[in-house]
């Protein structure tokens, strides 16, 4: 996993400007917020490149893997909870956009 995403998010949790950034550039984005790999390019990995923080698509989806693993082994959760976990974490990629891959999330690879 690249040291930028993990770093981009611990900015991302303790800045209220940043979150309110991110939030303002997804409220603008013309696409559908379903698709979330297409948000994710077009919203979250330019403002983290700008931060000198790049990533990619496959480098998120690792961090919210290693996130998702370390929380909830063997729990099956709803839509909406895969979108919020209820410790507050986001997540931009679990859930939506890579509904091929769910099983990798919920611990029956």
């Amino acid at each position: 996993m690249n040291s930028n995403v993990k770093a981009f998010f611990e900015k991302y949790d303790s800045d209220p400007a940043l979150r309110a950034r991110v939030q303002n550039a997804e409220d603008l984005y013309p696409g559908s917020l379903e698709i979330r790999e297409a948000l994710v390019g077009a919203v979250l990995l330019p403002i983290a490149e700008e931060m000198g923080l790049g990533f990619t698509i496959e480098e998120l989806r690792d961090y919210e893997e290693e996130l998702w693993n370390g929380r909830h082994r063997d729990v099956e959760l709803t839509e909406d909870e895969l979108s919020t976990d209820e410790g507050g974490d986001k997540y931009w990629l679990l859930g939506r956009g890579w509904t091929s891959d769910e099983a990798r999330f919920c611990g029956s690879k």
